[in-house]
């Protein structure tokens, strides 16, 4: 018997269409998201501690990413019915000064891994059983942007999460490139090598608003207020 294979989608690709139940109605994905960001991402289990952590905090922070014109989107391999169940427990618990948290994203029912596998999300080395903890940064026109994964043991970070859209939407809008350990209102890098010119043009120009450090590596510097 052959196995199946499945291939995972890749940065720049368009994100996979499908349809599914979730807690919030059925969706058309990613047509139902056209003009937003979103950020589609799986968990292990319903009932699980670090999950539950991560529910807590993405559901605590959701309206952040939303002023961002982004939303999110989860699932696991379980049940509608185990979903309402969890989601419902966790608004019970209270951790890390959160309380009383309703998840208001949908959680998308795929007891079949029919979405966990087209998206890759099954790594029979982690579990055959669990998807791992993916992320798929959808930008507006429906294209993958950016793919985070972390093994079933670790605990993601929204800061981080949030950081990477913002950059993400910051090289769009301004047509550049962010560093290592950029921040929003940080300088950006001028794409792409050799952008500012020759030695000679970079020592006569006299925009202020732009620095290198070599042909290859120049900057725009950013207003501090």
């Amino acid at each position: 018997m052959c196995e199946e294979v499945t291939h995972m989608p890749l940065i720049g690709e368009k994100a996979p269409e499908f349809k599914a139940v979730t807690t919030q109605g059925d969706i058309n994905f990613p047509a139902d998201y056209k003009g937003k960001w979103v950020i589609l991402f799986s968990h292990p289990a319903d009932f699980t501690p670090v999950c539950t952590t991560e529910f807590m905090t993405f559901a605590y922070r959701a309206p952040e990413l939303q002023k961002l014109n982004c939303e999110l989107v989860g699932l696991s391999i379980d049940s509608l019915y185990a979903h309402i169940a969890w989601l419902r427990k966790i608004q019970e618990l209270e951790w890390n000064g959160m309380k009383d948290v309703e998840v208001k994203f949908p959680l998308i029912e795929d007891i079949r891994m029919e979405v966990a596998k087209k998206y890759g999300m099954i790594h029979p080395g982690q579990s055959n059983t669990q998807a791992v903890r993916a992320m798929f940064f959808i930008d507006p026109q429906g294209t993958l942007r950016l793919i985070m994964y972390y093994p079933l043991s670790c605990g993601r970070n929204f800061d981080e999460m949030k950081r990477a859209l913002i950059a993400l939407q910051t090289a769009d809008k301004e047509n550049c490139a962010t560093p290592c350990g950029w921040q929003p209102g940080d300088d950006t890098i001028i794409p792409t090598a050799g952008s500012c010119g020759t030695a000679k043009e970079r020592v006569e120009s006299k925009d202020a608003n732009k620095y290198c450090l070599d042909w290859f590596l120049c900057f725009n510097k950013k207003k501090k207020n």
